[in-house]
C-alpha cells in the first residue's frame, strides 16, 4: 500500500477526544397515552400524569433513558420527517424472570387488546420467547432464559 493515507506513518492519524455513549433510546408514537399505557404494562414506572405532554422521559435501571415523542414534536424541528419507512429497525426487548412469566406478561397484554405477533415458544437458542406489538405497531420481545 504506497497511498498515504493507507499507511500509517509514525502513530495514529486519529486521537479520539470524544467517549461518546448510548444514553437514551427514543420512540415516535402516533398516540403517546396509547404508548405510555402499553409500557406501563410491562413495568416502567412512567409518571401518571405524562400522557398529555409532548416529549417524556423515563430512567431505567443501570441509567439509561428511554424517550417518548409525539409525531408532532418530530415535525417541529424535522419538517422533512415522513415516519417509519420499511419495518421494524430497532426493537425493544424486556427480560422476565421466567418462562412462565413470558407466558403470563403476553397473555395480559394481548388479553389488554394488544397485538400478539409471535405467541410464546422454546426458541432454540434457550430461551422462551414471544413477541408483541406496541400500539405503533413496533415489535416488543419478551424472553427468559429457558427452564433448566
Amino acid at each position: 500500500m504506497t497511498d498515504s493515507y493507507k499507511t500509517c506513518r509514525g502513530g495514529p492519524l486519529y486521537v479520539r477526544t470524544m467517549t461518546p455513549r448510548l444514553d437514551a433510546i427514543g420512540i415516535i408514537t402516533a398516540d403517546l397515552a396509547a404508548s405510555l399505557t402499553f409500557y406501563r404494562r410491562l413495568g416502567l414506572d412512567i409518571p401518571a400524569g405524562a400522557d398529555s405532554a409532548p416529549h417524556v422521559e423515563v430512567t431505567l435501571p443501570g441509567g439509561q433513558r428511554l424517550l417518548w415523542d409525539t409525531e408532532d414534536v418530530i415535525r417541529s424541528f424535522d419538517a422533512g420527517w415522513a415516519g417509519s419507512r420499511g419495518g421494524d429497525r430497532v426493537g425493544l426487548a424486556f427480560r422476565c424472570d421466567s418462562p412462565a412469566e413470558v407466558d403470563a406478561v403476553y397473555a395480559d397484554l394481548t388479553g389488554a387488546g394488544y397485538q400478539g405477533h409471535l405467541k410464546p415458544w422454546d426458541a432454540e437458542w434457550g430461551q422462551r420467547y414471544a413477541v408483541v406489538l406496541d400500539p405503533d405497531g413496533c415489535a416488543v420481545s419478551l424472553f427468559a432464559d429457558a427452564a433448566k
